[in-house]
């Protein structure tokens, strides 16, 4: 088991989620430096995922806004600044999807340092004063907000219900963003907690606009050649160098990686070496972007073959050991677990851990696997789906 040095300790070495979405409650009492989930489909994995990144960004409207978009989670539409936006129903990240007299709590699992957000009706003073510097603000709606608490510290994030007769419509804008700031300026919230930095992929592979952002942050470090060694993992050897070429570099949009490879006179698309590669150079760019942070992956295995995973979860281990990283992931698959359960095995001084997440009757738990019981327990087949 690793040592946490004061500088390299996790973020959490543990974790509660009670509220939030899907999850009424549940409670792991150990992650590690690399924990990987398993269980169920539509057993809730993704959402554990998705309330690490809120934690992570300390319940800030743009991270929460983020959690809403990207399960298309609108109440409505609404005019805002002369131009369409589409509301979001904030309801959605309450358990049952009805915020009222229910708290989210995200965190370790001792409460003094949780995550909490609440939904709460703001006073007459404070609708007075957004509608007093805010002259967009919509005064025929009923003005409500989250409050976001954590470690003494509280932010108030306002939204209005749409008037469509649902108590539970409303969204955020920019309007709204506005009005979150004056109030906490004016109605004595105090500033925001500084928040962890958590990148996040998907099952998908990632887009050639997001892969040339986060290679402008390790061009020319060696964070770059681990990239490249990463693509090595399924191209092999003749991997040289890669690159981002476009014609907006400032932009990055249209750009696109490109590799060379040894012996071949012209460099090739990264994506023509199929989507394993893809996947192996987005995990690789995506925990250099997280140093001293989070990395979330939803459905690991995606895009990587099973003769891959053991080399796969070395790599994930060791890189986020040397960044101090905190990786949480999910998997349908037996052979990501094996993989992954024999890299932590071999890679005793680095903390790996395995869990298998169920739920029965709207109920949820982990069960969790010690360290010495993971390689045993995935080799006599953990049920993954």
């Amino acid at each position: 088991m690793t040592q946490e040095t004061p500088g390299n300790r996790l973020h959490l070495p543990t974790l509660a989620i009670a509220g939030f979405r899907g999850i009424r409650e549940l409670s792991i009492s150990r992650l590690g430096r690399v924990t990987l989930l398993t269980g169920d489909n539509g057993v809730g994995k993704t959402t554990v995922l998705e309330a690490v990144r809120a934690f992570a960004a300390r319940g800030r409207h743009s991270a929460l806004s983020s959690l809403l978009r990207d399960r298309d989670e609108y109440a409505a539409d609404a005019e805002d600044d002369d131009a369409k936006v589409r509301a979001l129903d904030v309801a959605a990240l309450f358990f049952g999807r009805n915020p009222s007299n229910k708290r989210i709590a995200i965190g370790p699992v001792a409460i003094a340092h949780q995550l909490m957000i609440e939904e709460v009706a703001l006073t007459d003073e404070q609708f007075s004063l957004i509608e007093g510097l805010i002259p967009e603000f919509p005064s025929d709606g009923a003005i409500q907000a989250l409050v976001c608490r954590f470690e003494g510290t509280k932010q108030i994030l306002p939204f209005f219900s749409m008037d469509d007769g649902s108590p539970a419509s409303g969204g955020y804008s920019r309007v709204q963003a506005h009005a979150a700031r004056v109030l906490s300026r004016d109605m004595g919230a105090d500033k925001s907690p500084p928040e962890i930095r958590c990148r996040s992929l998907g099952p998908g592979v990632l887009s050639n606009e997001q892969m040339a952002r986060w290679w402008a942050a390790v061009a020319l470090t060696p964070s770059e050649d681990a990239a490249v060694n990463a693509l090595r993992l399924v191209a092999g050897d003749g991997v040289h160098r890669a690159a981002v070429v476009g014609e907006q570099p400032h932009h990055r949009r249209g750009n696109r990686v490109i590799v060379s490879l040894r012996g071949d006179p012209a460099p090739v698309p990264l994506k023509s070496l199929g989507d394993g590669a893809v996947r192996l150079f987005g995990v690789a760019l995506a925990l250099a972007n997280s140093r001293d942070g989070f990395l979330v992956i939803d459905e690991a295995e995606n895009g990587i073959h099973h003769s891959l995973q053991e080399r796969f979860w070395r790599m994930v281990l060791e890189t986020a050991e040397a960044n101090n990283v905190q990786v949480l992931a999910t998997t349908h698959s037996r052979d990501c677990v094996e993989g992954f359960a024999r890299a932590a095995t071999e890679c005793q001084h680095i903390e790996g851990a395995l869990a298998r997440i169920n739920r029965r009757n709207g109920e949820m738990w982990a069960v969790e696997y010690p360290e010495k019981d993971m390689l045993v327990a995935a080799e006599q087949g953990i049920e993954v789906r």
